[in-house]
């Protein structure tokens, strides 16, 4: 039979995921979607609690804030650029902007204390990598997780080599008693150009594998990236920006996760799940008495 793809051997999971899990998800856009079908499935998940986050660092950071509950106070609060009138901070995601310094600290730190408790009792935790490219706060050499639209001058920006990366992501797992399943994100950072974003790829691919290697019981790789490159390379697969994945792509690397990390039995239930979920959502439409 004539061959139309080249397929991406990910093998099954060591330890995998289960519904006696609490599962812990950092990471780029790719978290998000992942998350959203594993909180669908039924799962119980913890996902993004600072939004989406895409640099290793950044990760990093976010991870030891929820591991020693470290709360945000008024010096974390940063004015937006561009004229927002919003308040947020370098760690956050701009989702969380809000009017006030303590609108922004209410929420915030209010979703930071459940997602330190849950992160005491997690077992599991996902990490999406997006790019080793980050931006440092100049005035205090800071690797901020947004840069909300300020003025490009207060920052610099800097790809991470594959040794900062290494060194970060084991301080992390270095630091608890967890098991780690690394993903590198399939969206194209092509802001980097085409070459940029390979290297940046690279980076991250290099310093995972360095990881597993050193820590195989308590770290796997799921290839995400080139299911999405290889198995998908079709523009069809891609969104209008050409970069994101289509709901089509995500839905096919949800179902290679599943083979992934699921037993037969726990796949079986995360599909109907989903499928109940899906039912539940669909709003009831009546036309009246006929």
């Amino acid at each position: 039979m004539l061959k139309l793809q080249t397929p991406v051997e990910s093998g099954k999971s060591k330890f995998g995921i289960s519904y006696d899990d609490d599962i812990l998800m950092l990471g780029s856009c790719f978290t998000d979607n992942m998350g959203d079908k594993l909180s669908g499935a039924g799962f119980d998940v913890c996902a993004n609690p600072f939004g989406t986050l895409f640099n290793p660092k950044s990760i990093a950071i976010s991870f030891f804030r929820l591991k020693n509950n470290v709360g945000f106070t008024s010096s974390d609060c940063i004015q937006m650029g561009a004229g927002a009138g919003l308040i947020c901070s370098f760690s956050h995601h701009t989702a969380f902007a809000r009017a006030s310094e303590k609108d922004f600290l209410d929420n915030a730190n209010d979703s930071l204390s459940k997602a330190s408790a849950f992160f005491k009792d997690c077992g599991k935790v996902i990490l999406t990598f997006g790019t080793a490219w980050c931006f440092r706060l100049n005035s205090t050499g800071l690797i901020v997780t947004n840069c909300l639209k300020r003025d490009a001058k207060e920052f610099t920006r800097e790809m991470m080599t594959m040794e900062e990366t290494f060194s970060v992501i084991e301080g992390m797992v270095s630091s608890v008693d967890k098991k780690f399943i690394f993903t590198v994100s399939p969206i194209r950072h092509l802001s980097d150009g085409a070459h940029g974003n390979q290297l940046s790829k690279s980076t991250l691919l290099l310093a995972i594998e360095e990881i597993c290697r050193k820590y195989p019981e308590k770290c796997e790789y799921f290839p995400a990236y080139e299911i999405m490159m290889d198995e998908l390379r079709d523009y069809r697969f891609y969104a209008e920006d050409m970069s994101h994945p289509s709901n089509q792509a995500i839905d096919y690397i949800w179902e290679r996760f599943c083979d992934f990390a699921l037993t037969e039995e726990n796949r079986r239930k995360a599909a109907d799940n989903l499928r109940a979920a899906k039912r539940s959502s669909h709003r009831q439409i009546t036309t009246g008495n006929i």
